[in-house]
């Protein structure tokens, strides 16, 4: 019997913690790696798994998701169960109100899963940076004759505040969820580790069916999955936990380390970019069996120009994504989208650089995320006095610079004195 999987894409929430990337369009949305966007890794993750039955559940400012979409995923091949749609918010609760959590998000879209009729249905995430064999984990799940499959990664014990910890036993059976606390019980035999929850699930689908039903109808409940559902079903359903570090990707080194980032700040996305920079990044983008999928983009190939003393076109240690130039100046350690143009005499070292960013003659930026479109003019510095820049723009704890796409430099040169 083929087995029948039905996927759903978590791809609705705010990404507040991620302002002002997020001003003007969702989380899933934001570019990461040059030319990719975050809902890039779930929707490629699931394809590579040889699951294509895909509903992206969207919301808050998706006008950018829908079009990337659009541009990228949307399939309608002949093949019924062949198929990535965007399905904004039903409006189907008694309120008819947004999604009130993750699984009243699957609740207002129950239909779906109804006239599908599959055997197990996965509910992904779109707001991590990872790559996973969906697949394995969905085989686990039959094996395991589970109700319900978390996926979790094992994490140091000092962060389980930060996280949804996952009790189990030592044969990964669930039999507790610990949310955000400190104290929360370290994984069977490693006890310097705790099982943080991914957000990530396979259901049996008769039991997800009958709890969204029963959760719909409690007025006390957040419709959250990971605060109501799952603790729920402890003693009454069988739940297992899929280990993260199990997963095999196809033409990766065997035992290379599984990587997960949870982007959900402005200092996480800039780290999990900066770790591109590596010679031998973990999270290979450069696998042809593991392909990270995004919008087919008509870029002609980035080019540098100018081999002359002081006037050199350089990137070292860095991404640049197609059509952008750097034009005699140096790019050190940095992540370049589409069409960014560098001139003569610029400095651009540990940055992200959005799509058709320009870096005026001799501007010098450093240890700033600048959103699309944004025109440094020349001689302005970016990342060198933060007091300054706070004036301005976004700085983060960290002493990261922020920059909205609206936003440019101020040009000092126009300044009145």
């Amino acid at each position: 019997m083929q087995l029948r999987v039905l996927a759903f894409v978590l791809a609705g929430g705010k990404g507040t913690r991620l302002y002002p990337l997020t001003k003007e369009r969702a989380k899933p949305a934001v570019p990461f790696g040059g030319r990719y966007r975050i809902v890039d890794f779930v929707l490629s993750n699931l394809v590579n798994s040889g699951i294509y039955s895909i509903y992206v559940l969207v919301q808050f400012k998706s006008q950018s998701l829908l079009q990337h979409l659009r541009e990228g995923w949307e399939v309608s091949g002949l093949l019924k169960n062949n198929f990535i749609i965007p399905v904004p918010a039903q409006m189907r609760s008694q309120q008819e109100d947004w999604y009130r959590g993750t699984a009243d998000a699957i609740y207002q879209n129950i239909n779906l899963i109804e006239q599908a009729d599959p055997h197990v249905v996965v509910i992904f995430g779109a707001d991590h940076i990872y790559r996973m064999n969906i697949r394995q984990m969905v085989e686990f799940h039959v094996e395991k004759r589970a109700g319900a499959t978390v996926a979790a990664i094992p994490v140091e014990k000092e962060f389980a505040s930060e996280f949804g910890v996952i009790e189990a036993t030592p044969e990964g059976g669930i039999v507790g969820f610990h949310e955000k606390r400190s104290d929360a019980p370290t994984m069977p035999g490693d006890p310097q580790r705790v099982y943080a929850s991914m957000g990530n699930y396979v259901f049996s689908t008769d039991l997800l069916l009958r709890e969204l039903y029963t959760d719909a109808e409690s007025e006390s409940s957040a419709h959250d999955f990971g605060k109501n559902i799952l603790p729920g079903l402890i003693g009454r359903a069988d739940m297992f936990a899929y280990d993260f570090q199990t997963n095999v990707i196809p033409g990766d080194p065997i035992g290379a380390p599984q990587y997960w980032r949870d982007v959900g700040t402005l200092d996480a996305y800039y780290e999990a970019s900066m770790d591109l920079r590596a010679v031998s990044p973990e999270l290979n983008l450069y696998n042809r069996q593991w392909p990270l999928r995004t919008a087919g983009y008509f870029d002609a190939p980035a080019k540098f120009v100018f081999d002359e003393e002081n006037r050199r076109g350089l990137a070292i240690d860095s991404i640049v994504a197609g059509s952008s130039i750097i034009s005699g100046g140096l790019v050190r350690g940095s992540v370049l989208g589409r069409g960014v143009r560098v001139h003569t005499g610029a400095l651009v070292e540990d940055s992200v650089l959005f799509d058709n960013c320009d870096i005026g003659r001799r501007a010098k930026v450093r240890h700033a995320i600048l959103d699309k479109n944004v025109k440094v003019p020349e001689h302005a510095t970016i990342g060198y006095d933060l007091d300054e820049d706070r004036k301005y723009y976004h700085v983060t704890e960290s002493g990261i610079v922020v920059i909205e796409g609206h936003q440019s430099t101020v040009d000092i040169s126009t300044l009145q004195v």
